[in-house]
């Protein structure tokens, strides 16, 4: 029979210390007292001091660290062994110590020592885990006692012991007030995470160069509800109040900024503590430091974090990549902060190196080509249609009732309902007070940019993309505007005599139609990227992910997992057989609405390069070979033929002029 023996913390020593500076600590089972000599506690005096608490089948187990209680120490009753499991990085100076105040009590004599990898510390991975690997058992064989009351034996008694130094013990004993997770960074974003984990039931410590931040932070927790959550003016308490191994998540703006922050936690932080950047960040940084971390023996992840200001307060999404082995210790905390659907929480282990924040980039993207194609709809029925603020709040809320469900459409229905609080008549919405120039944060320019790089046709985010760049040319544009108006070429009226709920129902059509068009291109550059890394990415598990919490969550996401479920290898989603005919069935609508833009002069750049997306994809022949028969007339780059495999040059010009 096995057990394990329990002492209050702090144990009581044995009256020895090490040169350097280690103390022995330890225990015996009650089971085992009875077999050591008479004379022991006059000898070893610790060895009878103490509560001792004998629980027998226990071994591996952690008891309750509200209970206070450290375990120590195993023994065997049924044979000469006591075995004292103490913690170590000196075990000859322990060595020295316990044989002398052992060797008197087994009858003066003298050990032999054994070191061994193979046994199990009291430390658990709950614990201290950064350290399993760090312990070594120490056996000091004794010959079998037999004087000294001792009842004898024909085996040796064997004691078995390591040692903890008094900082390891009291940082043990100090486990209960310790947060669980780290997090720095407390802008919008960091803040309402930090206390959507608190609230969520795990102990939170934050830290901000600005402290006022901080104290914004704390006094927040406290007002919702007393949440656990602790600020900290200074990087070095902050990183010492978390538990080990310590899992900080950064939510600093993206490059040096983070590079800063890493440096500053890196001097405090101890080989096998956890990294998490939760911003925007390219996914090249990312790798970049989880290499430079690795060499510190600390873990990294990329994680993108998507849902905004409500989302991160009340559930996000959240797409980590990189260390499968940290993914693994945050993954309970991730699971219940994360936005949670009908198939579980909106987040997954992504894949390896950057992979998280590549997801996330593409998100961003495919974001991107949303709004724009939003906006365009938006564009459509209010200039060429005439629909008020409020027709269109009508229609988008009806909108969001079918298959064009999503956040972004439920928003926008918002939006046309809002009046301007500065109008004292009460008559003027807000929508139309806000100027039209469109900011950006670099992560549409690097997915257009991974696209050419990657050779992904993906018009409809880059559409998005140059959209914005022109709308912040504000000025040029009304300039050019009045310009153009004097040569009566005025700016898109609307059209006498529309017909509105044609026009909208072909509007909606569209919209969905250059919506799928839109995930395709998103997915197969994401796909594109995992070929060439080596990611292995799930598509239908990131469409999953994506169906709650974040800024793109739609009702036809769980369409989109549902093709990648049923072909894993799809080549796009407009090859899925039930997208092809929804395709297929609004692309009359679809034509009728870019037809009518592009003849009233209002430009709908995300809405016609979806449509020639389409078209060109399903065509089996294009002017391509036009164009590559230009490059090879003047820079011979040849061609192949549509008869014959094979590379070919042709003298185009000797032959035309011989003609």
């Amino acid at each position: 029979m096995e057990a394990i023996a329990y002492v209050p913390a702090p144990p009581v020593p044995l009256p020895c210390r090490s040169a350097d500076g280690l103390m022995i600590r330890n225990s015996i089972s009650s089971a085992r007292a009875s077999t050591l000599p008479s004379s022991s506690s006059s000898a070893c005096p610790a060895l009878s001091r103490g509560t001792v608490r004998t629980l027998p089948g226990h071994r591996g187990r952690v008891l309750p660290e509200s209970d206070g209680l450290l375990p120590f120490s195993c023994c065997s009753p049924s044979s000469h062994s006591l075995s004292l499991s103490f913690s170590s990085s000196s075990l000859a100076a322990g060595s020295r110590c316990l044989r002398s105040h052992l060797s008197p009590v087994l009858g003066g004599a003298e050990p032999k020592l054994s070191s061994t990898t193979g046994g199990k510390s009291f430390l658990t991975p709950r614990i201290l885990p950064g350290r399993r690997r760090q312990h070594l058992d120490q056996l000091l064989i004794f010959p079998s006692p037999t004087t000294r009351g001792h009842p004898g034996s024909s085996s040796p008694f064997t004691v078995r012991a390591a040692l903890a130094s008094d900082s390891l013990v009291a940082t043990m004993a100090n486990q209960q007030s310790l947060s669980r997770v780290g997090l720095v960074g407390l802008a919008v974003m960091g803040q309402n995470l930090a206390l959507n984990i608190a609230e969520k039931g795990f102990p939170i410590s934050v830290y901000n160069r600005t402290t006022s931040k901080v104290d914004d932070t704390t006094q927040r927790a406290e007002t919702e509800g007393n949440l656990p959550l602790k600020g900290f003016h200074n990087v070095k308490d902050f990183v010492a109040s978390i538990k080990r191994p310590r899992a900080i998540i950064i939510l600093v703006k993206a490059g040096s900024p983070v590079d800063q922050t890493i440096a500053a936690l890196s001097e405090h932080l101890e080989p096998g503590d956890i990294l998490i950047d939760g911003g925007n960040e390219w996914y090249e940084n990312t790798e970049r430091r989880a290499k430079a971390a690795a060499e510190k023996g600390l873990m990294y992840l990329g994680m993108g974090v998507s849902g905004g200001e409500e989302g991160a307060r009340h559930g996000p999404s959240l797409m980590p990549g990189g260390s499968k082995e940290a993914y693994q210790h945050v993954e309970e905390i991730v699971k219940k902060v994360a936005a949670q659907v009908n198939d579980g929480p909106c987040v997954t282990y992504v894949g390896e190196g950057g992979s998280g924040n590549f997801v996330k980039m593409v998100h961003n993207g495919i974001e991107y080509g949303d709004m724009q194609l939003i906006a365009e709809a938006y564009d459509i029925l209010k200039t060429l249609g005439g629909l008020s603020n409020e027709e269109l709040h009508d229609t988008f809320a009806t909108w969001n009732k079918g298959e064009l469900e999503s956040f972004l459409i439920e928003i926008t229905a918002d939006i046309f309902a809002v009046k301007d609080e500065r109008d004292a008549g009460g008559k003027s919405y807000l929508v139309d007070k806000v100027m039209d120039k469109t900011g950006s944060k670099g992560t549409g320019k690097w997915t257009v940019q991974q696209a050419a790089e990657l050779g992904v046709a993906a018009p409809t985010i880059a559409a998005s993309l140059d959209s914005r760049y022109l709308s912040a040319l504000k000025d040029e544009r009304v300039v050019a505007a009045e310009a153009y108006s004097a040569l009566e070429l005025g700016e898109p009226s609307a059209v006498p005599g529309i017909d509105k709920q044609q026009l909208i129902d072909d509007v909606r059509k569209a919209l969905y139609a250059s919506k799928i068009t839109s995930y395709a291109q998103g997915m197969n550059l994401i796909r594109a990227k995992s070929i060439e890394k080596k990611w292995n990415l799930n598509l239908g598990e990131l469409a999953r992910i994506w169906k709650g919490g974040c800024i793109i969550r739609a009702v036809f996401l769980d369409r989109i997992k549902q093709a990648y479920d049923r072909n894993a290898d799809l080549a796009s989603l407009l090859m899925d057989p039930e997208f092809a005919k929804e395709m297929t069935e609004r692309q009359a609508s679809w034509r009728r609405v870019v037809q009518l833009a592009v003849g009233a002069g209002l430009a709908v750049p995300g809405m016609t390069s979806s449509l020639a997306y389409f078209d060109t994809y399903r065509r089996g022949s294009l002017p391509a070979n036009l164009i590559q028969a230009q490059r090879d007339y003047f820079g011979a780059h040849t061609y192949e033929r549509v008869d014959e495999p094979g590379s070919f040059h042709t003298e185009w010009s000797k032959l035309a002029n011989s003609v």
